[in-house]
């Protein structure tokens, strides 16, 4: 089988990387790729946001398959061109990639369905957002309306810095993406993701993970795109995973349907998990990143076949998923000044050193090779170390003895990864 995947980072890497084994591929086309998944696929250079320049690729290359790795392309509708133009897609239509394109739609969403939430306003200016503040005990959490790359959250103690935050997001900070905020009470808790494969009517869930979404130690400073993850995480073992099915994967299924939007793809719930108690804190359709990096060195079935099967409706006749019971951690390396502006072009050396334990596998999410071979940082979130390990503890520490090896100075990881199982 021919298969087009679009995107370029780690997580796109990673999903590249597994594909790559299955049995049933003939070919893989990457859009546009990057220099470390050149040995993968054939890497094309178009542009994962390229709407058009994509469907016109596919048209051109008629893949069996495309999968669609980042969240822009979906919610500007790739998924919908491609199903007209009679091309299999993996990944929801516009409208059903509402449920992460648009958090006010998904919290109206959750009341309609009574699907658990934190209590919120949906808010478009500065008087309606200061008027609801008003009303909340600190921590004051302000999340852009829109896409914003993982950046668009604000979580303060301080009622004035929350004020602030919201004019300056309603004044443009996130961009269009910031237009409208939706101002939510604080949950307290510990957070974990379930990623759930679904073909419109059937619901699949794959094994869970907790990401690490804070740039320094001990979940300090700035909300990022993510910082490292472990799967599976503690909190969210059998019986947690049953009740979030039932009372929030469920739900948002048949709702979907009822509005004409059936969901097909992959839908990762954030969940708040406090004495026993889920709730959601939002929705993302696609894999998570670095989530995904870490699943996908966890699961030993054929990752194809189940992307085909939401693809073609028929995932309840897929046989259950296999996977490593080892846990597995992923540890990101960023470039100082991440999540802000981040320097491009420095050297970084030792990543062949690193790979030798046989337990690690680095996936790149912002490189590009020199005209003379050496790897160059190129992104924000730059490297994703992951290691499969005996326990957790086995795994981190796998991911830092790789990381010893990597002369990079002008990258940093949080050194804490895995704190809360551990």
């Amino acid at each position: 089988m021919k298969i087009m995947l679009v995107g370029s980072g780690g997580r796109e890497h990673a999903l590249a990387w597994k594909l790559a084994q299955s049995p049933l591929l003939t070919e893989l086309i990457i859009a546009p790729g990057s220099d470390a998944m050149t040995s993968l696929g054939r890497c094309l250079p178009v542009g994962a946001e390229d709407v058009d320049g994509l469907l016109a690729l596919a048209q051109t290359e008629q893949p069996d398959l495309v999968v669609i790795g980042p969240e822009v392309a979906l919610a500007e509708g790739l998924a919908d061109r491609l199903v007209k133009s009679d091309i299999a897609a993996f990944g929801p239509s516009a409208a059903a990639a509402q449920l992460e394109a648009s958090k006010a739609f998904t919290k109206d969403f959750c009341q309609q369905h009574n699907i658990p939430a934190a209590k919120s306003s949906n808010v478009e200016t500065y008087t309606d957002a200061c008027t609801y503040l008003d009303t909340l005990p600190g921590p004051y959490v302000l999340k852009a309306d829109g896409l914003a790359a993982g950046k668009g959250v604000v979580i303060t103690d301080d009622l004035t810095e929350a004020k602030q935050a919201a004019k300056e997001m309603l004044a443009g900070q996130f961009g269009a993406a910031s237009k409208r905020l939706v101002i939510e009470e604080f949950l307290s808790g510990e957070e974990a993701s379930l990623f759930v494969l679904c073909d419109g009517k059937t619901a699949m869930p794959l094994v869970g993970a907790q990401d690490h979404t804070r740039a320094f130690d001990g979940d300090k400073g700035p909300n990022t795109g993510g910082m490292g993850c472990y799967s599976p995480a503690p909190v969210l073992d059998a019986t947690m995973t049953t009740r979030v099915m039932r009372d929030i994967i469920e739900p948002t299924l048949q709702g979907m349907n009822q509005l004409g939007s059936p969901f097909c793809g992959v839908l990762y719930a954030g969940l708040m998990i406090d004495q026993g108690n889920p709730k959601l804190i939002e929705y993302n359709v696609r894999f998570g990143d670095p989530e995904c990096q870490v699943l996908m060195r966890r699961l030993q079935s054929d990752l194809l076949p189940a992307l085909l099967a939401c693809a073609h409706g028929d995932l309840d006749t897929l046989p259950d998923l296999q996977w490593d019971h080892r846990p597995g951690a992923c540890v990101v390396l960023a470039a100082k000044g991440y999540p802000g502006t981040a320097p491009k072009g420095s050297i970084i050396s030792g990543l062949a050193k690193a790979e030798q334990d046989s337990h690690v596998k680095i996936f790149h999410a912002g490189t590009k090779k020199s005209p003379s071979g050496e790897w160059l940082a190129n992104g924000g979130r730059v490297l994703n170390i992951t290691a499969l390990g005996d326990d957790l503890a086995d795994a981190v520490a796998k991911c830092y003895q790789a990381i010893e090896h990597i002369n990079w100075p002008e990258g940093f990881c949080r050194s804490d990864i895995g704190w809360r199982a551990l």
